[in-house]
């Protein structure tokens, strides 16, 4: 069933629940490391934003996170464009395949401004405020 939107913005994009990231999700379920992951599912933004977490936690290589986190946002906005996005309105952070996509978009802007790209980190928190959603409630996620 479909709902109008009575407030007049675009209604919700939601990724499919089958698909990249839940590929993803499986392998890494069974074990697999980020990077194997990748291999079985290289347009799943959850696994770039994985990777992108982990280079900006744990070896402090926030230039690996934003090539790893741009790949993400860049795989994303494909899937979203795939959805039916046209640039505008909700990505809830609730709808689990959405969160590989926001997960890369918070890493993007984390990574861009350690390396000192200030304007990139607030485009990206901009688009995460347009989205519906907060660095707060995508970090959440983690």
């Amino acid at each position: 069933m479909s709902h109008e939107n009575l407030l007049g913005g675009p209604a919700p994009t939601l990724l499919p629940a089958e698909g990249p990231d839940a590929d993803a999700r499986s392998v890494l379920a069974d074990g697999s490391s980020y990077r194997d992951a990748v291999r079985v599912a290289p347009s799943a933004s959850l696994v770039w934003a994985l990777l992108a977490e982990e280079a900006l936690r744990d070896t402090g290589d926030p230039v690996a996170a934003y090539a790893y986190a741009r790949t993400g946002y860049h795989r994303g906005l494909d899937a979203l464009r795939r959805a039916g996005w046209r640039g505008q309105g909700p990505v809830p952070a609730d709808h689990a395949p959405n969160q590989g996509f926001l997960r890369s978009l918070l890493a993007l802007a984390e990574a861009a401004e350690a390396i000192g790209e200030q304007d990139e980190a607030q485009r990206c928190e901009q688009f995460l405020a347009d989205s519906g959603t907060s660095p707060e409630e995508v970090s959440a996620l983690r």
